[in-house]
């Protein structure tokens, strides 16, 4: 049973399926998992096992007549805290939302419901989802299973390390930082971020519950919501699910992802960026990303050291005044008006981190319209690029997982990157808010583990609205590194 908890979301619900095992016998070996393995690392947060086992009993009898509720039929799963479920608290790690009851599922929730998963668990994420740990005054930090004294990532962390540890059959999670994509890398599972706008975010934690209570919501620009599992092809079995187009929308309009590019290794045409003078990536994982692609090379891949004309520097400044401007409006008017009082001392030319986060939370609307014209830009020179290229190839994060620091001033954090100290934000964002700002969907394949010890994962970024070319191409990196590995101490 042990192999069973660390299987595919696919394989696992073809086991409930041809009835090898049953749903309830499953959620049974998770829960206990979940009582033995969780304590060590706390990515499990809340728990609603009562309905679940209700709802395992009757997917098994639905089953012996014949029924079937979709593709997850029967398969216990959890879901990141910031998404609603009704029967369990959201709370998004704030302690004012600790009491919050959802009436509603999340719109990805229900889709999942709907094709027969059974929810048994919420996990952790940091407060609001804004912050690549995984700690909150509501449930206390997340460990990382392959090292307790690291970070899972966030904001996406306890589903990361949910499945990493084998607590979990699938996971749902959020990105507008890298919050799907790093925790995929730091805990060495897969992770998909979806092309902007394909999945509606509705139910999701922020906006606060009940900013838009019906049909019509508004979206966050760069969030999106996607799939994190123990394979590619599960990727691709959610992504069937939940590309949508929003409520209102779907009288006239669908989404139909079009097919991978290409379908073997040797037909695709990928160009590599492993390193950036801008952004370094630490040898750590530098190593690994490279071994990767020699072993691809081997096997047949057509790989050249080409990237799109982009200046990474320039991008980054852009991607956090935008995604500042995105959340500033959840800011409590007292502090968004000392924000404009400090942006009033701001100089031109400063271009620190603490002084693009100002600004970006209180520019005009005039200056968000330019900088958004200049991301249009940004975008054609991608597009560009991938009229040559198919996909392209690099870091998901500088470096590898990092020690937990609560330091309170986010700006005071540091992280060092081949023995240079350098700020916490663009060490653990840069890489994630380059493809993000642009839309561009990108999947994170495991593909082995540094010489510290700890997973690398590695980014795939695709064309826009071609999420199922880079979800293969995972898949073709799964067969060639070996994918998913468990931790030690979760047999």
């Amino acid at each position: 049973m042990t192999d069973l908890a660390f299987q595919s979301t696919t394989d696992l619900a073809n086991a409930i399926k041809s009835r090898k095992v049953q749903s309830i016998e499953l959620l049974e070996h998770y829960i206990d998992r979940v009582q033995r393995y969780n304590p060590k690392i706390n990515a499990i947060v809340a728990t609603d096992l009562d309905n679940a086992r209700k709802r395992s009993l009757a997917a098994d009898k639905a089953l012996d007549k014949g029924e079937n509720w979709g593709v997850l039929h029967g398969l216990p799963m959890t879901i990141k805290d910031s998404f609603e479920v009704v029967g369990m608290p959201c709370t998004s790690g704030s302690p004012d939302l600790k009491d919050y009851q959802p009436t509603k599922n999340a719109f990805v929730v229900q889709k999942l419901l709907d094709e027969g998963a059974v929810i048994f668990g919420k996990t952790n994420l940091p407060l609001f989802a804004m912050d690549l740990q995984s700690y909150n005054e509501v449930y206390g930090q997340t460990n990382n299973p392959w090292d307790h004294e690291m970070v899972p990532g966030g904001s996406s962390g306890g589903a990361a390390a949910a499945l990493a540890a084998g607590l979990t059959g699938l996971e749902m999670g959020s990105d507008i930082g890298g919050s799907i994509r790093n925790p995929a890398h730091f805990c060495g599972v897969f992770g998909h971020k979806p092309t902007f706008g394909i999945v509606p975010l509705i139910g999701h934690i922020p906006p606060p519950p009940g900013t838009y209570p019906g049909e019509y919501t508004t979206d966050t620009d760069i969030a999106v919501a996607g799939p994190m599992a123990r394979s590619a092809k599960d990727l691709d079995l959610v992504m069937n699910l939940i590309a949508a187009p929003k409520c209102p929308q779907n009288t006239a309009w669908n989404i139909r992802l079009s097919p991978t590019r290409e379908k073997k290794l040797e037909e695709f045409k990928i160009g590599l960026w492993l390193d950036d003078k801008s952004f370094p990536t630490d040898i750590n994982v530098l190593d690994c990303l490279q071994n990767t692609v020699d072993a691809l090379t081997k096997a047949g891949a057509r790989i050249e050291e080409r990237r799109p004309d982009i200046d990474f520097a320039q991008s980054h400044a852009m991607y956090t005044q935008l995604l500042n401007a995105a959340t500033s409006a959840a800011l409590p008017q007292e502090i968004f008006d000392g924000m404009l009082g400090k942006a009033k001392n701001l100089s031109d030319e400063d271009r620190g981190d603490l002084a693009l986060s100002i600004k970006g939370m209180t520019m005009l609307h005039r200056d968000w319209i330019v900088l958004d014209y200049v991301r249009t830009m940004m975008r054609e020179t991608w597009a560009n690029f991938f009229k040559e290229y198919d996909i392209l190839l690099c870091p998901t994060v500088s470096i590898t997982a990092f020690p937990h620091d609560h330091t309170e001033d986010f700006f005071e954090r540091k992280l060092e990157v081949n023995g240079e100290v350098r700020s916490y934000f663009d060490t653990t964002v840069a890489w994630a808010g380059l493809t993000g700002m642009a839309y561009l969907p990108s999947t994170i394949a495991p593909v082995g583990l540094a010489k510290n010890g700890l997973p690398v994962g590695i980014q795939i970024v695709a064309p826009y609205l071609e999420d199922r070319t880079s979800i293969h191409f995972a898949g073709l990196i799964e067969d060639i590194a070996g994918g998913f590995a468990s931790p030690t101490g979760y047999e």
